[in-house]
Formats: structure tokens, C-alpha cells, sequence
């Protein structure tokens, strides 16, 4: 027989046991946890976080020359990727639009004429004396590419030739805040666009297309690149406004636009914040210079990107004449002299004469499209 408190005593034995095997059980527990990070093979474990690369600032600026005449130009670039000085915040977006790894050789573009954005700098009272010889020339071997910036109205030209014209409404003047106003709207067409290259030219230039295209493509349109022929020997100075009591000097090379000059799109983006949406010009009245020059501003002493010259590309300011004739048609842009020297034009023998062909454009013209039906049939000894 059992003794009277025999259920309590083993209650309370029940009880004990139950906590022991509990306090074994957590402390077992802790112990595998404390285990399997020796035990977990290396292959399972996290890769240590990478610290991030540094950036380093690009080397100091100088002068870029396109290579002559098939036009290849410097392989050295600076960085993309490169903070800059003097300048206001990139936007987000625009600089992952722009960054690129540079390594090895410089890639290239496999262009297409679609990839241009050309555009032509005009007046509403050039349209007959000028704008209509391009349209019959260059222009209609570009027709989608080529947009005409002008001050006016010109329903029967846009008709009759089916060319981009767009009224900038501008002043007609030609001065400095009209000619800005008009690099205002080229810019931000170019950027609506969606090309890959910008290009500007004026009315009294001829553009030739293969040579373009050839240039053009041995470049990438995501780096930094300007390319352009300066009107000076020596980079222009200009008094910058900082401040509404002070100014300093700034020095800078400008591609002139009276020969062109083209711009890739990596770069254009980077110009947003000092050229968009009317920016460009107050940009310009920054330092009181016209629009080619403010172009150069932008880009070598706000971006610090360096101007790659070349003399691929021509105005009416240097003497035409001296150009070898058997160089004309590998250049990039041709001119004419104007009023005051007519007979500054490329001494270049086609199927017209001078006085049929005062510009060279028409015989520049049929040399490079020869099947154009406006074009002579070449007749041997044909002089003139």
C-alpha cells in the first residue's frame, strides 16, 4: 500500500524531470547555433560588400586634332564619367545616359544618315539666294536628317521642296540674342530627337555626306565629343559674369559656325542644365558672346571637355582656293565667299562653268551624285 502522499511526491518529480529536459534542450540549442557558422562550407557563406571605385579626375586638357583626310581623329578622350568644375548638378538620368567604360581601344558607331541630326542655321531673306540651292544640292540626298531653323514663315518653300522647316520665331536680326534664340530651339529639337549626333551648319555650306559619316564614325556618340574648326589661332577670352557686381576671365576654344561643327549626343546631354529649355540663352548673356561661342563656353570651360579641331570642315572666313583640288570632295563642309569676294569658292572643274555655277556647289554636287537629272553629261576637254 502506497503511503498517503504518495501522488504529490510524484507530481513533483514529474515537474523536475520536465525542466531538466527543457534547460538540456535550450542549452543543446544554443550550442548548434553557435556551430554552424563553423560548420557551413565556405562556398554557402556571403562575399564580403567591395569598396567602390574611386574616381579619378581626368588628365589635363589639350588640344585634339582630327586626322587628315580620311578623317580619323585623336584616340584620347577624357573620362565621360568626370566630375566637373564650375558647373551646376547633373541631372540624374542624364548622367547614366552619359556614362561609359572606357577600356582599350575607342569604340565606334556603325552610323546611319538617320543617326544625324543636321541642322541649318537660315533667314527668312536668304530662302531664295541660298536656302533653295541646298535643298537642290545636299539637302535632298538628307531630306529626313536636315532641319531648317529660320525667323519666318515659308509655306510655299515647305511645300514645294518637302523640307523640315521650322519658323524658330526669332528676331530676324542678326545679332547676338537672335542668332542664341535660334541655337535655343536647334539644341532642344536635337535632344526631342532622339539622334545620336547633332550637327549644325549654316545656309551658305555645303555638307558632304560620305565624309561626314566616315568622321562621325570614328567616334562613339556616348563619349564627349566636339568636333569643330576654330575661326581664331588662339583660344577666345571672355569676361564671365560670377556675380551681378564682378566677372572673371575664362579662356576656351569655340568651333566656329560658320564651317560647323557637330556634337555627340553624350555630350549634348551633359550641356542640359546651361542650354535647355531657354537656358542656352541666358547662358549666353553670361558672357555676352554669340551662340558659336557660347557652344565652346558650355563645353571646354563649364564641362571642361576638350574641342577636337579639325579642317575637315570650312567657312567662307579662310581662302577656299588654297584647298587642293584633289581634296575637296574628302572634306566634311565647303563655303563661298560672300558679296564682298565672290571668288572665294574651291577650284574644283565639273559640268559647270562659273558664271552657271558661281558657288561650286552644283558641280561639288554632280561629282559626288553624277546620276542627279539637273546634272550635265561630262564632255572630254570640257573646260571652265
Amino acid at each position: 500500500m502506497n503511503p498517503p502522499h504518495w501522488p504529490a511526491r510524484m507530481h513533483i518529480a514529474s515537474v523536475g524531470i520536465s525542466k531538466s529536459c527543457f534547460l538540456f534542450s535550450l542549452a543543446f540549442c544554443s550550442l548548434l547555433l553557435l556551430l554552424i557558422p563553423a560548420l557551413q562550407s565556405p562556398a554557402h557563406q556571403l562575399d564580403p560588400p567591395q569598396p567602390r571605385p574611386q574616381m579619378k579626375s581626368g588628365p589635363a586638357r589639350q588640344p585634339h586634332h582630327a586626322n587628315l583626310p580620311a578623317g580619323t581623329a585623336s584616340a584620347s578622350r577624357a573620362d565621360p564619367a568626370a566630375g566637373f568644375s564650375r558647373s551646376s548638378p547633373v541631372r540624374p538620368e542624364i548622367a547614366r545616359a552619359v556614362k561609359v567604360k572606357t577600356s582599350g581601344s575607342r569604340p565606334t558607331d556603325r552610323l546611319n544618315l538617320k543617326d544625324i541630326f543636321i541642322a541649318v542655321k537660315t533667314t527668312r531673306k536668304y530662302h531664295k539666294s541660298r536656302l533653295e540651292l541646298l535643298i537642290q544640292t545636299w539637302v535632298s540626298q538628307a531630306k529626313e536628317q536636315t532641319y531648317i531653323f529660320t525667323d519666318g514663315e515659308d509655306k510655299e518653300l515647305q511645300v514645294k521642296t518637302g523640307a523640315n522647316i521650322i519658323n524658330t520665331n526669332c528676331s530676324a536680326a542678326h545679332n547676338r540674342q537672335a542668332l542664341c534664340c535660334k541655337m535655343s530651339v536647334e539644341y532642344d529639337k536635337f535632344i526631342e530627337s532622339q539622334k545620336k549626333w547633332f550637327c549644325h551648319v549654316d545656309d551658305d555650306n555645303y555638307v558632304i555626306l560620305p565624309s561626314l559619316l566616315r568622321l562621325l564614325s570614328s567616334y562613339h556618340h556616348s563619349q564627349d565629343i566636339y568636333l569643330g574648326r576654330p575661326s581664331l589661332d588662339h583660344p577666345i577670352e571672355a569676361a564671365e559674369r560670377v556675380k551681378s557686381d564682378g566677372t572673371m576671365s575664362v579662356k576656351f576654344w569655340f568651333a566656329t559656325g560658320g564651317a560647323g561643327f557637330c556634337i555627340s549626343r553624350g555630350l549634348a546631354l551633359k550641356m542640359s542644365p546651361w542650354a535647355s529649355l531657354g537656358n542656352f540663352i541666358t547662358t549666353a548673356e553670361k558672357i555676352r558672346l554669340p551662340d558659336d561661342c557660347t557652344i565652346g563656353y558650355i563645353i571646354e570651360a563649364l564641362l571642361e571637355v576638350t574641342l577636337t579641331h579639325t579642317h575637315l570642315f570650312h567657312s567662307h572666313l579662310e581662302n577656299l582656293q588654297k584647298l587642293p583640288v584633289t581634296t575637296v570632295l574628302d572634306q566634311v563642309t565647303l563655303s563661298y565667299g560672300g558679296f564682298e569676294n565672290r571668288r572665294n569658292v574651291v577650284s574644283i572643274v565639273g559640268g559647270f562653268s562659273l558664271a552657271e555655277d558661281p558657288t561650286r556647289f552644283k558641280t561639288v554636287h554632280c561629282l559626288l551624285y553624277p546620276h542627279t537629272e539637273w546634272c550635265p553629261k561630262l564632255k572630254s576637254g570640257h573646260n571652265n
